[in-house]
């Protein structure tokens, strides 16, 4: 394998996405950006995922890329759109656009890698969750994709496409540590189109490792792995949003799993305004608290610990 297209990716990855910080800001900061750019951390430009977007989309193996191009769209919708409501129904203009970029990587993707393809789909789910705080999606693509890379080499995978098997998540490595060392600064966010993008490109990584089997094992990986690296962020959004003073291991891996508004949409149309209360304890442990809890209940609303109340106007968002 020629390992220049490798250098050529990390070094556009690494220019571009500098390149663009400066353009989103001095774009944002004059008003032009819209929902591009927040006044989070004193002003920073969101949706600098299009970067990562753009360069899986051109250096992924063929077929595979197209994933990775519909659903960066869908998700590139979501981040111009932002958080508006479709008249009365219980759900947003983003999460709908999001909701039909999964349905079709799903479709398009299923004669390409089978049941393997849901499963891809519903990672952009944790991988969204995880994309909370500076720099916590990037170190779980690095983390994974440098997980793949070697047992890749161990398992001996011979070629995908007449390239070495490696060479897939190699590309998304790169890729992601190009974009990284602003992201971990906080100096720019990801957006929809970044982390989703990231999403599909590790499940296909894992897929090349193994199958459908190895898909859903490293599946359930990184959702593990998402909810270590945000246990303290988790704790204390348990206390002050769902009321969780004593979450179990099951509530932080059942949130990184059905978090977020997308997740919450679907427990309003399931639940209306019912809450379902959990109190056997082996279910509690396995994180049915969490995933039942209906945050539209009437009755939700108690009293939160001093040590979880908001110290700030930052903390309070």
């Amino acid at each position: 394998m020629n390992f220049q297209y490798v250098l050529i990716a990390f070094l556009i990855s690494l220019v571009a996405t500098l390149a663009l910080t400066i353009i989103f800001r001095f774009f944002g900061k004059r008003g032009f950006l819209g929902n591009l750019y927040t006044s989070v951390r004193g002003g920073t430009p969101r949706a600098l995922g299009l970067i990562p977007f753009i360069i899986l989309s051109l250096f992924f193996l063929p077929g595979y890329n197209d994933l990775i191009l519909i659903i960066g769209s869908f998700a590139f919708v979501d981040d111009l759109i932002g958080r508006k409501k479709i008249g009365i129904l219980p759900i947003e203009w983003g999460q709908l656009s999001r909701g039909i970029g999964m349905i079709a990587i799903m479709i398009v993707g299923f004669p390409l890698m089978g049941y393997s393809a849901i499963l891809i789909s519903l990672l952009i789910q944790p991988i969204n969750i995880s994309d909370m705080q500076p720099g916590s999606t990037s170190m779980v693509v690095i983390i994974m994709s440098i997980f793949t890379i070697l047992a890749i080499l161990l398992m001996n995978i011979g070629l995908v496409q007449e390239i070495p098997a490696y060479y897939t998540p190699l590309i998304l490595l790169v890729v992601c540590l190009g974009y990284c060392p602003l992201d971990f600064s906080g100096n720019i966010m990801l957006g929809e189109v970044g982390n989703h993008s990231f999403a599909v490109a590790l499940g296909i990584c894992f897929y090349i490792l193994g199958g459908f089997w190895w898909t859903l094992i490293l599946f359930i990986a990184t959702t593990i792995l998402i909810s270590l690296i945000r246990k303290n962020n988790l704790t204390i959004f348990f206390a002050r949003k769902l009321k969780i003073t004593n979450p179990a291991p099951g509530d932080y891996f059942m949130d990184v799993l059905t978090g977020g508004g997308l997740g919450d949409a679907l427990r309003r149309v399931l639940l209306g305004k019912r809450q379902i209360i959990i109190k056997n304890p082996f279910l509690i442990l396995l994180g049915f608290r969490r995933l039942l809890y209906n945050p539209f209940a009437p009755n939700n609303r108690q009293y939160i610990p001093n040590k979880y109340q908001a110290t700030s106007f930052l903390d309070r968002k």
